[in-house]
């Protein structure tokens, strides 16, 4: 029993040891990517969504790779998929409301 005990301890010590690098990436990333835009993002941001519009306006889009333009349909359904989970959620129900 106390072998046991002595492999799970040694076992801990291992894992802790491993993880610790990885759970410091994710930390550091998540304080980073997640947080809220402030209010000095806001002109880029707006600027962004101007060079978006101008884009589609002067067909822009058809000068993209197509490497391009497959991470950019990528993108749009992940936002889509988000916004079909993000429903989801909200009415609690998988298939319509209850009403």
């Amino acid at each position: 029993m106390s072998k046991l005990i002595g492999e799970a301890v040694t076992i801990t010590k291992v894992l802790s040891t491993k993880t610790k690098p990885v759970i410091r990436n994710l930390v550091y990333y998540g304080k980073v990517e997640l947080v809220p835009p402030k209010i000095s993002d806001i002109p880029a941001i707006r600027n962004g969504i101007s060079n978006i519009i101008g884009a589609a306006k002067n067909k822009r889009f058809l000068d993209l790779t197509v490497r391009e333009a497959w991470l950019n349909t990528l993108v749009g359904i992940e936002i889509l998929c988000w916004f079909f989970v993000g429903e989801c959620i909200g009415k609690r129900h998988l298939i319509g409301y209850k009403v």
